[in-house]
């Protein structure tokens, strides 16, 4: 039997079950029908969460773009709400623009969930975004989760009750309502008469989720006529907030459900002078109180100190953050773990923690009263820097590593560097923010801008400190092509490193300036710049230097059309890459001396050359690299005589690259008007625009593989990844696209130029939408293009 296909999504499996909630469920999707936004609101461990991934996987059916989560409890700055959208979505802010304006060009087409997870501290960023995407994209539908509403445009709210509890004695409130406030529960005496069946209490959500973790927790527990009484007081005592009932049902590895709620009755009643109910939020507080007055000193040490860390962090972390002056690691967070006080997963292999929100809210405000919070903190930013400063000179050597490793952390560098900016520690930032300069270039081009430009903005660094952060943002604007951008910054880095005795940071500063020169056609400037670069780097025994320097040799190469000097330079590139193990730099050296093959008509020649810089550039992640070779390689098929795949390729191209946020290289354009005429003739040109529509649909993994002499997918296959068909329509979507810019009133000769194709084949387009609508001018075109329902 054929294996259905996986619907596109991040959705996590379900690590434990899910109970209750079918009203709550059913409320959602009511809401989610008639409205395009539904918040989940209620207090800090009422299941906000799990409601919400749960309605969201019942739903995903209804969303052929797929089920998003995008969490946002490690994200502390609200500039970066946009950017973890884009990551949750696996996309790349590698342009210069706004990652609303990235996410708003992906999404205008799309039909998908976005469940927009903890967002109670960032409310007006996450409101302001989630705006802004529903206006550009009407198929988008969003969940989100908060303890008070976004108040954003159209915004439907669920409230998020504690779960349903036993009646006391038995005699049920009316559904929904509470007792007034300030007005004490009935006392839980045990009252056999009254008890209610014990079938009928094992259908209550609270005392299911507490038996069901009970059992989980010790492996023995079962809900019997014995210990009924005490665990439905249990769950009444608790209110039915699910983090509470479950950090008490851990408890019963060695206690008993009676002896649980013995000791919650002593607390709750010292703290209330004998009264019964108290506010949900001090229930919660109270319990997490008597779980951590349960734990030993060291792990009550540990827990508080744990809660510096912004995201995920690792046991080697915790020894550095947290075990000091004699402190153990690895029992307490072993016990800790044990007792549901921090979660656990497995990331790669190495075994990662966190905490839940409300327990890392509870444990700062332990860690301020035990008066750590300041030292802890320098503690954990000088982990964090120090790491990095170590390991940068490596990382180029060890990247793919290197990466997944900054992967896990990010999270925790961005609270050092949202320190540094913010408590004037201008210094350290910017060494911090140049050390992860590889982080940035293959993921982060835009957030790497930011923390730039802040920092540099800051007073109090040296000149050394001052070159290393203005050549990072030289280097980040060159690989966005904003050579307006590149350089003044290049400036700073080339006067700075001269004054401050960094030989490599100046040549490598030159080369780039170099670059920049070239992008922006100012070629006399270039060479000038690329003479200094040359002088710089004579006897200077430093390998990124000599690689910036012949990269700079291969693109400026490029732009001239000199394949000598690129022949030259990306052969001596590729050479010392692999001899010091630097992948990114033979992603590059690769691709310059595939290109310049490519550029001499000697497709066969450039494929194996393209064919190894797109696996490493598969391997490191590097998404520019990665639309730029799929480009490549479709000319590549397309000169070799293999039409279909060219058009595949070129479609996916297209679709990698706007997923990346990312700028046409100025050599392309050529390239792929070649290629589309040789693949067009080939396959006429219907055809050829449905082939490039169905590239544009192939998931990335699934173009890469066909780049790579992989099988061209089925037609069914491509409809079933994350790219969706395009609505109904007569005109194929290029076809599409050349009537929108007839409407915009463009030539024949400007829409090529758009959209990289000879005039030639625009032509060609005009006829065929003439011939499909029934039309004789352009100006229907262009009215039938602005018509609301065309």
């Amino acid at each position: 039997m054929a294996r259905p296909p996986r619907r596109p999504g991040n959705l996590p499996a379900e690590a434990t079950s899910f109970i209750g909630r079918r009203r709550e469920l059913a409320a959602v999707r009511r809401r989610l029908a008639e409205a395009r936004l539904v918040s989940l609101v209620g207090p800090g461990g009422v299941g906000k969460t799990r409601l919400a991934l749960r309605a969201a996987g019942d739903l995903g059916r209804a969303f052929p773009g797929g089920v998003w989560l995008v969490e946002l409890a490690e994200v502390r700055d609200p500039t970066l709400v946009g950017d973890a959208v884009m990551a949750a979505l696996d996309l790349r802010a590698q342009a210069t623009a706004e990652p609303s304006a990235v996410l708003a060009a992906y999404l205008r087409d799309k039909r998908l969930l976005l469940v927009v997870d903890n967002c109670e501290h960032l409310l007006a960023a996450t409101a302001r975004l989630v705006a802004e995407v529903m206006r550009a994209a009407p198929g988008v539908r969003v969940i989100a989760t908060s303890r008070e509403p976004l108040s954003a445009p159209g915004e439907h709210v669920v409230p998020v009750p504690p779960l349903d509890v036993p009646a006391p004695h038995g005699v049920p409130p009316p559904h929904g309502v509470p007792p007034p406030h300030g007005v004490p529960a009935p006392l839980d005496v045990p009252a056999p008469h009254a008890r209610p069946p014990l079938a009928r209490l094992r259908q209550n959500e609270a005392v299911m989720l507490f038996t069901e973790r009970a059992a989980a927790a010790s492996g023995a527990f079962e809900l019997t006529a014995a210990n009924q009484a005490a665990v439905a007081g249990l769950c009444r005592r608790l209110d039915g907030l699910p983090l509470a009932i479950e950090l008490a049902a851990v408890r019963t590895r060695v206690l008993s459900a009676e002896q649980i709620l013995d000791r919650l009755d002593d607390r709750f009643g010292l703290l209330t002078g004998g009264v019964r109910a108290l506010p949900r939020h001090q229930t919660l507080r109270t319990t997490i109180d008597w779980s951590h007055d349960l734990l030993d000193p060291a792990e009550q040490v540990l827990l508080r100190r744990l809660c510096v860390f912004a995201g995920w962090f690792t046991l080697e972390d915790v020894e550095a953050v947290c075990a000091q002056e004699g402190l153990p690691a690895l029992d307490p967070l072993a016990s800790l773990v044990g007792k549901s006080l921090v979660m656990k997963e497995d990331a790669g292999g190495l075994a990662c923690y966190r905490l839940h929100e409300t327990m890392r809210e509870y444990a700062a405000l332990r860690l301020r009263e035990a008066g750590e919070e300041e030292a802890v903190g320098r503690r954990f930013a000088g982990h964090y820097i120090t790491r990095c400063l170590r390991a940068a000179p490596q990382a180029r050597r060890r990247l793919a590593e290197w990466l997944d490793w900054m992967d896990l952390e990010i999270d925790n560098v961005r609270a050092v560097l949202r320190g540094c900016v913010s408590g004037a520690d201008a210094a350290r930032g910017m060494n911090l923010v140049y050390a992860i300069g590889y982080y940035w270039i293959t993921r982060a081009l835009n957030e790497g801008v930011r923390w730039t430009e802040e920092l540099l903005a800051c007073e109090g660094a040296g000149p050394a400190e001052r070159a290393r952060a203005a050549f990072t943002r030289g280097f980040l604007a060159v690989l966005q092509s904003d050579a307006a951008s590149a350089g003044p910054a290049l400036e700073e880095a080339v006067a700075g490193a001269g004054e401050a005795g960094l030989p490599s940071v100046l040549a490598q500063s030159l080369s780039l300036a170099s670059m920049a020169a070239s992008m922006s056609g100012d070629r006399a400037e270039a060479g000038r710049l690329g003479e200094r670069a040359r002088a710089a780097v004579e006897g200077l025994d430093d390998d990124a230097a000599v690689l910036m320097f012949l990269q700079s040799r291969a693109l400026n190469g490029l732009f001239e059309g000199d394949l000598g000097t690129v022949a030259e330079a990306a052969a001596e590139g590729v050479r010392l890459s692999r001899e010091i193990g630097d992948l990114y730099s033979l992603d590059m050296m690769l691709l310059n001396l595939g290109s310049a093959r490519l550029i001499a008509g000697a497709p066969d020649e450039a494929g194996p050359l393209l064919a190894e810089a797109l696996r490493v550039a598969y391997r490191i992640d590097d998404r520019v690299g990665q639309y730029v070779l799929l480009d490549a390689l479709g000319c590549v098929a397309a000169g070799s005589g293999r039409a279909r795949q060219a058009a595949l390729l070129m479609g996916a191209a297209e679709t990698v690259r706007a997923e990346a946020g990312a700028s046409v290289l100025p050599f392309l354009p050529p390239l792929l008007a070649r290629a589309g005429e040789a693949a067009g003739a080939e396959l006429g040109a219907a055809a050829f625009e449905e082939e490039y529509a169905a590239g544009r649909r192939l998931s990335r993994d699934a173009a890469i593989g066909l780049a790579l002499g992989g099988p061209a997918p089925p037609a069914e296959a491509q409809q079933g990844t994350p790219r969706e068909r395009p609505d109904e329509t007569p005109l194929g979507r290029r076809q599409a696209e050349v009537a929108r810019l007839i409407a915009e009133g463009l030539s024949n000769r400007q829409i090529g130029e758009r959209l990289f194709i000879s005039e030639h084949t625009v032509d060609s387009h005009v006829r065929v939408i003439m011939n499909k609508l029934g039309f004789n001018s352009r100006a229907q075109i262009a009215a039938w293009t602005a018509s609301p329902d065309p």
